[in-house]
């Protein structure tokens, strides 16, 4: 999850030292240019490379940028600021991204926006276990104890439709009403999802997706399979499976066996089978590299080579981190993310940031 961290005074940075120590290798800190300039700048010490820490002269206009750029913000100053940088921001919950909110001392951790699709909720409890902070969370949910179905979707890989009943069906789980799950036969990576409802406790059984049922109920069914929205009552939610996108780099010469290797393994650290991988993407400085054109081929899977132009766009519309030595090399200083962002139609949501292996990077990206 790329996360981006602001913090506004000395001691907010920190505090966002200890949260930077707590998140994954995709989080970056964004913090007033004075601190920079500094002799001593507070940030000097803090767990994060030069080029993941950014200065700003603004605090709205950092928002603005970085705002459509990730999955997860971390706010480390008062909740009214940050509620006045993002509100004219805001699109849906489907599409907006985990919004986290801590005081200076790090006491308290609160799930402001996106707590469940967006995975705001998660991250709270995470840094709170961390920190040793108070989680503040509001959702109903939650607060009960119960696993709403919009919660855990986005972590595998699966969009919620129609957005509208969401809260049709999260009401009826906060109401104890028996809420089963059926699984369509055509599900891809179907014992993944059928082994994660059965260790999580939910009661479930396989349905052809097309077989809407009455509700309330939740169906995870492809997209081919999904009923006309007028057919589905108001109680009853699909989870749509998203591509997996797999984005590709590689050295002259590797093998397709190698590739393979590093994407299963690629695949294996978000908990998804290789089949699940739906396209592959590289830069066409590689449209002729046997390996990765053979193991697409083994995969049954389509194999997309972009420009400079369009790795370019990517890099830019995504805020992605670039190597000077890859940029000089081909003219892009970033292949693997923003090659899997190019595969997709609309905006990705990224499940593995650029990971190496021996001669192969690897980025994997749920699709729209």
């Amino acid at each position: 999850m790329r996360t981006a961290v602001f913090a506004l005074t000395q001691q907010g940075v920190q505090c966002a030292g200890r949260v930077l120590s707590c998140l994954e290798e995709g989080a970056e800190l964004f913090l007033p240019e004075r601190f920079l300039a500094l002799q001593d700048a507070p940030a000097a010490s803090l767990p994060a490379a030069a080029d993941k820490i950014h200065g700003f002269a603004r605090l709205r206009p950092a928002v603005q940028q970085v705002f459509p750029r990730v999955e997860a913000m971390v706010f480390i100053m008062a909740t009214g600021i940050v509620v006045r940088m993002i509100a004219p921001l805001l699109r849906n919950k489907l599409e907006d991204p985990a919004v986290v909110v801590l005081d200076e001392q790090g006491h308290h951790v609160i799930s402001l926006l996106s707590g469940h699709v967006g995975g705001a909720n998660s991250l709270t409890h995470l840094l709170a276990g961390a920190l040793g902070a108070d989680p503040v969370i509001t959702t109903a949910t939650d607060v009960e104890g119960l696993m709403a179905p919009d919660a855990w979707a986005s972590g595998l890989g699966l969009r919620p439709w129609p957005k509208p009943h969401i809260q049709t069906v999260n009401t009826a789980l906060l109401e104890k009403r028996p809420l089963p799950y059926y699984v369509s036969p055509g599900m891809p990576a179907r014992e993944t999802y059928e082994g994660w409802l059965t260790a999580h406790g939910l009661d479930w059984q396989i349905q052809d997706g097309r077989a809407v049922q009455k509700g309330p109920a939740v169906i995870l069914a492809p997209e081919r399979e999904l009923p006309p929205l007028q057919a589905v009552p108001d109680d009853v939610l699909c989870l749509v499976p998203r591509p997996l996108l797999a984005g590709v780099g590689c050295k002259r010469g590797m093998s397709a066996a190698h590739i393979l290797e590093a994407l299963q393994e690629a695949c294996r650290r978000i908990g998804m089978p290789l089949a699940r991988i739906a396209a592959l993407g590289s830069t066409d400085v590689k449209s002729d590299e046997a390996g990765l054109l053979a193991a697409a081929a083994e995969l049954t899977r389509p194999l997309h080579f972009f420009s400079q132009k369009e790795l370019a766009e990517a890099i830019a519309a995504y805020g992605l981190q670039e190597s000077p030595f890859v940029k000089k090399t081909i003219g892009v200083g970033n292949v693997c993310e923003a090659a899997a962002a190019c595969c997709s139609k609309g905006r990705v949501h990224f499940a593995l940031l650029k990971t190496r292996f021996a001669g192969v990077t690897v980025a994997l990206a749920w699709g729209s």
